[in-house]
């Protein structure tokens, strides 16, 4: 038994945050069909380089235990197809601009009148209400505009965007929650609900502690690099070979860390007793710190620190984390094969469950691959099928396309 067997997904959602909330529930066992327009389905499919033979890695990131159906909804019978599968649903999940689907006659209102117990979870860039709603927003957007990337980057440096996608990212697991949340009211009531899922929301709910900051001082953060703005230290320092962060909260780490690194005495110096006292000094006391830690490698820090109990970590790069054996011990990574492209590497499942835990079960699909699986199981016949394909009202990837047995990157 999954988490979410028997559960029935209608993925109506491209890119990365809605793609990433229906992987997450087809990792936990809901079966998923992906609805994709033509001419080549999910935007994101022709992201890239790199690619694998014709598919593009951002695509397979988050789409796999799914079945693709291509499907145009500018025809009735398309239209047709899509009632048909909403009406068996318990989630949908979208992320069109507000008002699109609505235009189409397949708002939140005209699901639910069909089938009361639907589970309609829509993500945008500025959510279904105010004066924004209408914007156009994608991830580096909802990440200036929120205020995160003007406190990200070192002070004498130019705001910027966090490394991966973080806006889409939050949304998707905002979505995820929403809809778990939802599930479990559907459970007492019989009833569906709607989900509003805002990627400028999501952003603005990761300033947490810089939020009530301002809200007592009236100040806003400023860009600090890897400084925290209460805690030292709590950074990055150089070290022979990179990096190595380190993190001393309390009073007892402090104690430890200053006997680590060879200068004992000053963890009874006045300047330092507080963590406000050495914020305080912080001047002071970073070239310190980074004059002791600079004369060691990465692996020397790390074995000296941890044995005094002191939170350090290398800054990896993504191929030092990926072949790292923690992360091999937790299995985040896995591998799939695809009968087309071959086996294929990727991040595995991070909700580790003792009793019913997720698995991927099935490769990222290719554009309409499922076309003929999905239709049959409404109810339509084989040659009905082949009359809708004939029509282009459902279309598939080019059955000319590479298929070879071992994956073949390019661009990389």
């Amino acid at each position: 038994m999954l988490p979410l067997d028997e559960i029935f997904v209608v993925d109506l959602s491209r890119i990365l945050s809605g793609p990433l909330c229906t992987m997450l529930m087809g990792d936990m066992g809901a079966r998923v069909v992906k609805v994709e327009p033509p001419p080549y389905g999910d935007d994101s499919r022709r992201w890239g380089p790199p690619f694998v033979d014709d598919v593009s890695t951002y695509f397979l990131s988050a789409n796999r235990n799914k079945q693709s159906l291509g499907l145009n909804l500018k025809t009735p019978e398309g239209k047709d197809i899509l009632w048909k599968l909403l009406e068996r649903a318990d989630v949908v999940v979208e992320n069109f601009r507000p008002g699109v689907l609505e235009r189409l006659g397949f708002g939140y209102e005209d699901v639910r009148r069909r089938n009361e117990r639907i589970i309609y979870c829509s993500v945008s860039g500025f959510g279904q209400t105010g004066p924004a709603r209408l914007r156009s927003g994608y991830d580096v957007v909802a990440q200036g505009e929120s205020g995160l990337m003007d406190m990200t980057g070192h002070p004498d440096g130019p705001p910027a965007k966090m490394g991966t996608s973080m806006a889409d990212i939050v949304a998707g697991l905002y979505a995820f929650q929403g809809i778990m949340l939802a599930l479990l009211v559907r459970h007492r009531t019989g009833k569906g609900q709607a989900i509003d899922i805002s990627l400028l929301d999501g952003m603005v709910s990761t300033l947490t502690y810089l939020a009530t900051s301002f809200f007592a001082t009236g100040r806003s953060p400023k860009r600090a690099g890897t400084k925290h703005p209460s805690i030292v230290p709590y950074e990055a320092f150089r070290v022979k070979d990179g990096y190595v962060n380190i993190g001393a909260t309390n009073e007892k780490q402090w104690v430890n860390l200053c006997t680590a690194l060879g200068f004992s005495e000053l963890a009874s110096e006045a300047r330092f007793a507080s963590p406000a006292d050495r914020l305080a000094h912080y001047g002071e006391l970073r070239p310190i710190i980074e004059d002791a830690v600079s004369k060691m490698t990465r692996d020397e820090a790390m074995q000296r620190l941890m044995e005094f109990d002191i939170a350090v970590g290398p800054v990896n790069t993504v191929a030092e984390i990926l072949a790292d054996p923690q992360i091999q011990a937790r299995e985040m990574v896995a591998e799939l094969t695809h009968p087309e492209y071959g086996p294929f590497r990727f991040l595995g499942i991070p909700i580790k469950m003792s009793d019913t835990p997720g698995t991927l079960r099935t490769a990222p699909p290719r554009f309409g691959e499922h076309n003929r699986a999905v239709l049959l199981d409404l109810g339509l016949t084989d040659s009905a099928v082949t009359a809708l394909a004939a029509a282009k009202v459902i279309h598939a990837a080019d059955p000319s396309a590479s298929k070879a047995a071992t994956p073949r990157v390019t661009g990389a």
